[in-house]
């Protein structure tokens, strides 16, 4: 409790420095009766300003504040699964590793940023969505489809930008504070405003729970505890916007061992899990009085320590992972409101290290590192509202790996009767992480390979979207394919290593998207994939549903003084492995309802309340790992 303790007292002294403070109700909805509008995705673009969905081939889905309030969104990788293309995976309960696919491709396939800054864990080279609890005023931006033309390494899947609220766009106070099943308490609170010139958001969220018993068969129940600490600011001098981010994440987890010699279940004998990660970032953007040309320059940090303890306490492995990363981005418009052209180019510097730090390495142990230098050319031409056009191509230069060179084009064509065409076509790189390079511990029987190639993607997308309803409603059905090539995968003979795959691995399947603005304050909104992701050997990955859907239904009341929101997800047969016997089990389908709803008390105060689970669905996402039954909590809202 200690986080939300300091994030209260924090906010509660910054709040009268709020420029304007107003009652309001909390996370306030949109006009749920309003056409379906357009919506512009900062992260389909290196320069200044984003691009609207309208014209943009590539695919995108943005999950609005609005949207995590309706659905009274704690964990950001529950919301994930109603994005087309997603599939999540927890272990066990929250705190547990959470990974995150897009459209087939292994989890550290998947570039996360928060406000900005690359997330991943330098380590693993992935990002554990275990520890990310949702923010007041927050959104996701969630572009598919592969984006190493304009990130680099990891951008195979796609990319996640989860992005906060600053003080002007949401000024003020707001917090929650609940409680319900598994001993679980959550809060969160934050103040925001502008003061002086001076753009500010300060918050912090603490999520603990007393979890459930996880092994099949056990007693032992597995908890967490996940507190944030955060910050925003932003500042105007002689037409330069200076903007600083700084945010920490503690995580603690119980953990279960598995029994590797007979079944591969859990068990309830095993230890505790601790992660502690640090982000910041500096920036400056200036250029023209008109805004035709615009320069940045950012400067990020990022440091993970994770440490695993035994039954006894004593640590068993452990590890420290750090990022430096440096980007200069120069961008001109040329044209008008009617026909405009935007050529980018960005300079990307990134130097990451790893060094383990359990107490039983002896001998040297100095910190490994890669270094990256990445050059970025983007071409964006937007016809009004009807035509958008856009290529990008990056080469990067790196001390360990073969150089590589990625390209993207995407395209956009609406027509007056509400349809539009999108495509999009490009490579993702992925290069090998530290794990995979130089092995988990001396202990672990794992032993790196250092002689590893980047993984490479080839793929492409198309789809029609229409509107209809005098633009309240939209469907969007749109096909992609991949190839992926030198795969990393395990091997067992003569030593347990990994190796470079020969043979390809394709990724084909349909999303569907649909939005719907109906009468008397309902919304809808869907989502379907099916999925068909083979190894090289022609065999169905693990952990892919063929199959998976989402429906929410949201209500709110004339006055906004009610609500409800219901949420349907519909998760198909997939395949895992059980570590046990290394033969390829079969998780069941199974469909999760979940039911919500506030009342408002006074003016910027309300009660709330949920079910998740709602017909205590007994399934699985791991094998081996038994997940939460239905569960129950409430809370209340402030929003000043």
């Amino acid at each position: 409790m200690k986080f939300v303790s300091l994030a209260l007292a924090t906010t509660a002294a910054l709040l009268p420095l709020s420029a304007h403070a107003q009652l309001a109700q909390a996370d306030q909805p949109a006009d749920t009766d309003a056409p379906v509008t357009d919506t512009v995705v900062v992260t389909a673009n290196r320069g200044a300003g984003g691009i609207s969905t309208a014209t943009l081939g590539s695919s995108a889905t943005v999950i609005k504040a609005v949207d995590l309030s309706d659905r009274q969104t704690r964990v950001v990788s529950d919301v994930l699964r109603d994005v087309p293309g997603v599939s999540v995976n927890r272990t066990g309960p929250v705190g547990g590793l959470t990974q995150v696919r897009i459209r087939g491709a292994e989890g550290n396939h998947t570039l996360v940023l928060i406000d900005g800054i690359e997330a991943a864990d330098p380590y693993s080279g992935e990002y554990d969505f275990a520890s990310l609890v949702a923010d007041p005023g927050a959104r996701i931006e969630v572009l598919r489809g592969e984006q190493s033309a304009l990130y680099g390494s990891d951008a195979i899947g796609g990319v996640i930008n989860y992005i906060t609220a600053s003080g002007r766009e949401m000024p003020g106070f707001a917090g929650r504070i609940e409680a319900g099943s598994f001993n679980t308490v959550n809060g969160a609170a934050r103040g925001a405003g502008t003061l002086a010139g001076v753009d500010f958001a300060v918050g912090g969220s603490y999520l603990g729970t007393g979890g459930f018993v996880v092994a099949p068969g056990g007693t032992r129940d597995i908890g967490s505890r996940i507190g944030t600490l955060n910050g925003k600011l932003g500042y105007e001098v002689a037409g330069v916007s200076l903007r600083g981010v700084v945010r920490y994440t503690h995580s603690e987890a119980e953990l279960n061992d598995q029994d590797y010699a007979v079944t591969g279940d859990a068990i309830d004998a095993g230890g505790t899990y601790r992660n502690d990660a640090f982000y910041s970032l500096l920036g400056a953007r200036f250029g023209t009085a008109d805004g035709r040309w615009s320069n940045d320059v950012s400067a990020q940090y990022a440091n993970t320590d994770r440490a695993l303890f035994d039954d006894t306490g004593n640590e068993t492995s452990g590890n420290t992972g750090r990022r430096i990363k440096g980007s200069y981005v120069s961008s001109l418009k040329l044209g008008d409101e009617r026909v405009s052209h935007q050529i980018t180019g960005a300079v990307d510097y990134e130097r990451e290290e790893f060094r383990g730090t359990s107490a039983f390495i002896t001998g040297a142990n100095p910190f490994r590192d890669t270094t990256n230098w990445g050059f970025v050319g983007q071409y964006q031409l937007t016809v009004g509202e009807r035509l958008g056009l856009g290529a990008s191509v990056r080469h990067d230069d790196n001390n360990r790996f073969r150089n590589a060179t990625t390209w993207r084009a995407q395209g956009s064509y609406r027509f007056d009767f509400g349809t539009r065409l999108h495509a999009a076509g490009g490579e993702g790189v992925k290069a090998p992480n530290f794990s995979e390079l130089f092995g988990f511990s001396p202990t672990s029987g794992f032993v790196g390979n250092p002689n590893l190639k980047p993984e490479r993607s080839y793929g492409w997308e198309a789809g029609a979207e229409q509107s209809f309803l005098d633009g309240r409603g939209r469907i969007d059905v749109t096909y992609f394919h991949s190839v992926l090539r030198d795969k990393i995968v395990s091997v067992f003979a003569p030593t347990y290593t990994v190796v470079n795959a020969a043979g390809r691995s394709p990724h084909e399947g349909v999303e569907v998207s649909a939005n719907l603005a109906l009468p008397a304050g309902f919304r809808f909104d869907g989502s379907y994939t099916y999925l068909d992701a083979e190894d090289e050997a022609d065999a169905t990955l693990i952990r892919r549903p063929k199959h998976i859907g989402s429906a929410n239904l949201a209500w709110r009341a004339q006055g906004d003084r009610f609500g409800a929101n219901v949420t349907v997800r519909y998760n198909g047969r997939a395949l895992d492995t059980n570590f046990a016997t290394y033969v390829t089990e079969r998780l069941d389908d199974y469909t999760l309802v979940n039911l919500n709803g506030d009342i408002q008390l006074t003016p910027g105060l309300s009660l709330y309340g949920r079910v998740e689970n709602l017909f205590d669905e007994n399934y699985r996402e791991v094998v081996g790992f038994r997940t939460a039954g239905r569960a129950a909590y409430a809370g209340i809202r402030a929003r000043l």
